[in-house]
Formats: C-alpha cells, sequence, structure tokens
C-alpha cells in the first residue's frame, strides 16, 4: 500500500506544481452529477480559511479528494470518524494534514495563551485543540519574533495533529502499523502556494 500512497502524493505534488505554474487542468476534467462512484485517492484535513480551497490548490477534479475542514486543522472525533470512513469506505491510502501560513486559529490560540480573553465557548473548543500543540513555543526565544513564533506553531500544530492520527486512534493506527495507510504533514504557503510535505514522508516518497 506504500507504494499506492506514494503515487496519490505524487498526483497532489503534481496538481500543485500546476496550480503555482496557472496551468490548471479543466476541460479533461469530468464533471459528475448524481449519484456518481466516487473514489478519492487521498483524504485531506485542512483548515476552512477561504484561502486555501483545497480540490483547487492541487488541481483535482469530481471524487479525487475526500476534503475535511475545520478552523486550524484540528483533529476531534468528528474528524477522525470522517477520516475512518473515507479509509474504511474507499480503501483511501492516503491521508494530509495540512495547515496553511498565516493560520488564524492557530494566531487566536497563540493571542489566547498570552492575552487571556473571553472566546465564546465553540471557539474555545478549538483554541483547546491547537492549545497542546503551541504553548511549549511560548518558553522559548521564538516569542520575541510574532511571525517565526505563529510560523513554528503551524507545523507544531500539524505534525501533532498527524501523530495523533497515527496513533491515537485504533481504527487508523492499525491500517498504519500494517502499512495500508500513510498519514502525513503539509503546510501551504499563502505567499507562494506551494504546499510543502514536511512530516511523515517516507523515504522512497520523497
Amino acid at each position: 500500500m506504500t507504494i499506492l500512497a506514494c503515487e496519490a502524493l505524487r498526483r497532489l505534488r503534481e496538481g500543485n506544481r500546476r496550480f503555482m505554474e496557472n496551468k490548471l487542468r479543466g476541460a479533461d476534467i469530468p464533471i459528475a452529477f448524481g449519484n456518481a462512484a466516487q473514489k478519492p485517492f487521498a483524504v485531506i484535513l485542512g483548515c476552512s480559511d477561504s484561502r486555501v480551497p483545497v480540490e483547487i490548490v492541487f488541481n483535482q477534479g469530481f471524487g479525487d479528494l475526500f476534503v475535511i475542514r475545520v478552523a486550524g486543522n484540528i483533529v476531534a472525533p468528528s474528524q477522525i470518524g470522517s477520516i475512518e470512513f473515507a479509509v474504511e469506505k474507499f480503501g483511501t491510502p492516503l491521508v494530509v494534514v495540512m495547515g496553511h501560513t498565516h493560520c488564524g486559529a492557530v494566531a487566536t490560540t497563540l493571542d489566547e495563551l498570552q492575552r487571556p480573553g473571553t472566546p465564546s465557548r465553540n471557539l474555545r473548543s478549538i483554541v483547546d485543540r491547537i492549545r497542546p500543540a503551541v504553548q511549549g513555543l511560548l518558553s522559548t526565544e521564538l516569542r520575541e519574533t510574532p511571525e517565526l513564533l505563529l510560523r513554528a506553531a503551524v507545523r507544531t500544530n500539524v505534525s501533532i495533529a498527524a501523530n495523533f492520527l497515527r496513533h491515537g486512534t485504533e481504527a487508523l493506527e492499525q491500517l498504519v502499523e500494517t502499512g495500508e495507510l500513510l498519514v502525513i504533514g503539509a503546510e501551504y504557503s499563502l505567499d507562494t502556494g506551494q504546499v510543502d510535505f514536511f512530516d511523515g514522508v517516507p523515504s522512497d516518497c520523497r
């Protein structure tokens, strides 16, 4: 299955390259209406940020990607259940947790840790999911450079989420251990449009 996961990653990289070069496929992507079958080759857990439209960033069409979007690309029971559904129902071999630069949810969490306020109960549920990933960074020298602190926090949040999916749920962990599933972390740059797959990528997929 590692071969299938590497092939899926290759397709994502090629699609992102087309996006960056403004050479998007369009006419050759079939439009599917009604109850057409789907066979997504990758699951993407991404942020809800309106500047990160996943199918466009990877230049994929109907049925290619199983996309889950939530502020801060957090891992909560509903997201885990959605991933388990896609992996078990469709045999999808690759899961990508994708954060992005200048993430507002991560920035809000850092602000809340440094200057506690009174966010709504629902917003706090997101902040509390991100908090463990970024809290330790505030005791480092990064605290003196907000831009670098946010960059590090975004990537740490991605890495912790990806690692939790590998080891925090029995259904996914078994598939990872048998090589049927690959879970990796990535960061999308709002400045360049490039996706950097930086966490958990096997050497034979590079």
